[in-house]
């Protein structure tokens, strides 16, 4: 705020001397809380936007990949009525959450632009876009297995939000390897969570192969975890209602480090 105010002076001192530099520090002192306000009322109602939009795609897109693969199972209704309680969805905003993914069912949906308007939206909020790849692939793994179509509409998806076919990896690892709170049937694909494949799926969670010490294995799980802490993500403007969804894919970071873990015997620094 002081800087400001100094160089408010510095242009009243330019037009009109040292009385122009006490008017226009005074003035722009007078100006910036209501400044400050308008930006602040702005940015919330951009957000505000963004969440919106985020409900209304991501269930119109979940219904178009649940329908991928010629029909929706009841595993992955079941999943889009858990994210309704995740979010806590009022009763008007849960019907809207099922209309639009009605909507996605139909023959006609455009999932292009339906994921364009998205990627949009969230232009200048990335971390809705994580959560938005991670809530399809969690509707897919519901049935416990994944359709080539449906892998391929994920590939189609994230490419619309400029993601990669690494993003869609490493949601689909963390779904086939369950982890702590996720209820077992809520997206495993069948695996045993032991086994050597859901090793390498732990591998892929932390983005880092099978070689790598356990320097470099630690250091990308506290990266990982530093970078999608749920506090971290609230600063970038995740509200509290999707904290739940955060709070998920830590969780599976971990399950996916612990696992490594156990087959090492213990991660040294």
């Amino acid at each position: 705020m002081q800087f400001f105010i100094i160089v408010g002076g510095l242009i009243g001192l330019a037009v009109n001397g040292w009385r122009g530099a006490a008017f226009g520090a005074l003035l722009v002192w007078a100006l910036l809380p209501l400044v400050g306000r308008l930006l602040l009322r702005t940015a919330v109602r951009k957000i505000g936007q963004v969440q919106t939009q985020f409900l209304d795609s991501t269930f119109a897109v979940m219904g178009a990949v649940c329908k991928a693969d010629g029909q929706v199972s009841s595993e992955e209704i079941r999943v889009a009525e858990a994210l309704f309680d995740q979010l806590r969805l009022n009763p008007e905003a849960r019907e809207a959450a099922k209309r639009a993914f009605n909507r996605g069912k139909e023959a006609d949906f455009d999932l292009d632009a339906e994921v364009a308007r998205f990627a949009t939206a969230s232009a200048r909020a990335p971390v809705f876009r994580q959560l938005f790849l991670q809530v399809q692939v969690s509707a897919i793994a519901a049935d416990g297995q994944t359709h080539p179509a449906e892998h391929a509409m994920l590939l189609r998806i994230a490419r619309g939000l400029g993601m990669s076919a690494h993003d869609v990896a490493m949601f689909e690892a963390m779904m086939r390897g369950g982890g702590p709170g996720s209820g077992g049937g809520g997206g495993g694909f069948g695996r045993d969570r032991e086994s050597p494949s859901a090793l390498d799926d732990a591998y892929q969670v932390l983005g880092v192969p099978a070689t790598a010490n356990d320097g470099e294995v630690k250091r990308a799980y506290r990266k990982l975890m530093s970078e999608n802490h749920p506090d971290k993500l609230a600063a970038k403007g995740l509200p509290e209602s999707m904290r739940a969804l955060a709070e998920e894919k830590t969780r599976r970071i971990t399950a996916a480090y612990e696992r490594i873990e156990r087959a090492r015997g213990g991660v040294k620094s």
